[in-house]
């Protein structure tokens, strides 16, 4: 989510807009844009009513020119809301859901709170349905944005698909199978493990691959799912841990599984679909707004294995298909979740949104 925030950014600078980011002091996001030379405040904390925060936005508004907020977390809107009320000001409020939440937030003070947004936007027709259900906001006022890639950055005709086999010395007659995500309860490594037991069993030209790392406090689960590797397919796998290179580390792949049980969104996936990879995913909410089932890729039953082993052995057989749904899958990432066509269509709800108040 952080790294969205910065991506985002990047694309409204590269079209003259002026942007300036707040966020928690020492965080990734923090110490990357300023890195980029990026305008960046900081907050020391993101209590829900945090009064120095509130205080510093006061601040920040006060001395500077802005035209509008976009916030991309709803803990934010308890320091925002409350700055934007004290100083009594118009300003467009903009709030991304990327998150789902359960917990019903339609009391007196939710109210206020998200009244004062303008409009919403959700990353998948789950989220905006989660959105309307737990929130005070109205359907009107919940659009449909989907998280985007570059697909210039995310192209198979750029990539180094050589070097990175080579470096992890995988030959050009082995297909490598590979997932991507954080080392973290509910992302499927389990079920891809065991998959990919069976199908080693099956195949001698086959090798894994598990691209990410561990999520701060889940440093243990990295090291069960290693153990767990190392004990059913310890030759044929693949930890390449956290990688910059995104694009060329999945160009090396033959396929690409997405086995998380629940996601908002799936960034991954459509980063893959984009290097042309064929995939295979989890019919989970998220993954049902980017995958076409049978035409970008297989779908298979939530944390069935078994299912997911059916599935990758299909694109195994058959090279013929694996290229078909890379081709179908890059398509539809350049029509729906193109980064470049989706930030127009918010710069033009931004601009919708300031001369409204004008």
């Amino acid at each position: 989510m952080e790294m969205y925030t910065l991506t985002s950014v990047k694309q409204l600078l590269v079209r003259n807009v002026q942007v300036e980011i707040l966020c928690l002091r020492d965080s990734t996001l923090f110490n990357k844009a300023k890195r980029e030379g990026i305008v960046a405040h900081t907050i020391k904390n993101d209590n829900y009513l945090n009064l120095q925060g509130i205080l510093k936005i006061i601040s920040l508004l006060q001395n500077g020119k802005f035209d509008l907020i976009h916030t991309q977390a709803s803990r934010d809107l308890w320091q925002l809301v409350p700055a934007l009320k004290i100083i009594n000001t118009k300003i467009p409020l903009v709030f991304t859901k990327q998150v789902g939440s359960f917990i019903i937030k339609k009391d007196f003070l939710h109210k206020i709170i998200y009244n004062r947004i303008n409009i919403a936007f959700a990353i998948s027709e789950a989220i905006k349905q989660n959105m309307i259900d737990t929130t005070p906001l109205t359907p009107e006022k919940v659009l449909l944005i989907h998280n985007c890639i570059d697909v210039n950055k995310f192209d198979p005709e750029k990539s180094h698909r050589a070097e990175v086999r080579n470096e992890f010395k995988v030959g050009e007659s082995e297909i490598l199978i590979g997932m991507m995500a954080r080392f973290s309860p509910g992302k499927g490594h389990e079920e891809f493990l065991a998959a990919a037991k069976s199908l080693n069993d099956k195949y001698d030209n086959l090798k894994f691959m598990i691209v990410g790392k561990a999520s701060y406090r889940e440093e243990n689960y990295e090291k069960e799912i290693k153990s767990l590797a190392s004990s059913s397919i310890k030759q044929n796998i693949l930890f390449p841990g956290f990688r910059e290179d995104t694009a060329d580390i999945l160009s090396a792949m033959d396929i690409f599984v997405f086995p998380s049980h629940a996601e908002a969104f799936g960034i991954a996936l459509i980063e893959a679909m984009a290097m042309e990879l064929p995939t295979v995913s989890a019919n989970a909410e998220g993954v049902l707004d980017i995958t076409v089932d049978k035409e970008t890729g297989f779908l298979f039953e939530n944390k069935n294995a078994g299912d997911l082993s059916e599935k990758v052995t299909k694109l195994i057989d058959s090279k013929e298909k694996r290229i078909a749904f890379g081709k179908k899958g890059r398509q539809r990432v350049r029509d729906k979740f193109n980064l470049d066509i989706q930030t127009k269509k918010v710069l033009e709800i931004y601009s919708s949104l300031i001369s409204g108040i004008e």
